[in-house]
């Protein structure tokens, strides 16, 4: 009929169509992209969110009020991860949504082996880029006291497990990654929807401010906070790092990832 409305076509791809892409992110990364070229691409994404964790604590530094602070420190990290997105970076995160989807999508060994490789190029090289971030930090910048007491405080969230010990702590920071990952993957999601650099944003922000207001356990990040932290502070060390937050984490974000975003949704909207 001449007189009907006219339907808008909608501002954001539909969860189907994502889920899709997905699968075909993760494979491009698989068949097409090299080795070397996915590791630096890796260091780059670890670089860019050990900048939005610096971003973070600059931002908030200061701030009174508590919503406030967590709120600033949500805009840092989301921008260190909105530059992952916009470059095509590799997350490690960000691999443990995408590279299962791969996976479900076409489990044959080809795949699976070359996932498994991506992974951990992801893992170590967003380590080397918040260790790159940290070093340059050290050798040129110095921040006020209310930058650095802030860090301290944030590191102490981070390892507060850490004084009271036992395995039923350690494993805590398991369940908050899994957490974390699950809302960093709907970072992700909500990131592939976005037909718009504005219309990525915004759910991003809203996502990574909810892990960050929360304090969720998100490997990379906190790879960033510490190299950071150990470059102006010394604090907590390394060993008690990897140990009572990034091993632990690690864990927690590949099953999050995988079982509460890439899993669940993959069997829901995928035609398969």
């Amino acid at each position: 009929m001449k007189d009907e409305p006219k339907v808008q076509p909608p501002s954001y791809l539909s969860p189907e169509y994502v889920i899709r892409s997905m699968y075909h992110h993760s494979a491009r990364f698989i068949n097409d992209i090299s080795p070397p070229k996915v590791f630096i691409l890796s260091i780059m994404g670890g670089s860019f969110i050990s900048m939005g964790a610096l971003l973070s604590v600059l931002l908030a530094a200061g701030i009174q009020s508590p919503g406030a602070a967590r709120l600033m420190q949500g805009l840092g990290y989301s921008s260190g991860f909105f530059f992952v997105v916009l470059t095509h970076s590799v997350l490690f995160t960000e691999a443990n949504v995408l590279l299962p989807a791969s996976i479900l999508h076409n489990p044959s060994y080809r795949i699976i082996t070359g996932a498994l490789k991506i992974w951990l190029k992801a893992w170590v090289g967003n380590f080397l880029g918040a260790i790159l971030v940290g070093w340059f930090i050290y050798h040129a910048q110095e921040y006020p006291s209310d930058v650095r007491e802030l860090l301290r405080d944030l590191i102490q969230l981070k390892v507060a497990y850490y004084e009271k010990g036992g395995i039923s702590n350690w494993l805590k920071i398991v369940l908050s990654g899994i957490l974390g990952n699950w809302i960093v993957g709907m970072a992700t999601f909500f990131g592939m929807m976005g037909k718009t650099i504005t219309g990525k944003f915004i759910p991003i922000f809203l996502a990574v401010s909810l892990f960050i207001a929360a304090n969720f356990q998100h490997t990379p990040a906190n790879m960033g906070l510490f190299s950071i932290s150990m470059a102006l502070d010394n604090e907590p060390g390394w060993v008690v790092a990897f140990f009572w937050n990034i091993i632990p984490a690690t864990i927690g974000n590949i099953i999050g990832g995988s079982m509460m975003v890439a899993l669940p949704f993959w069997y829901s909207l995928s035609k398969k």
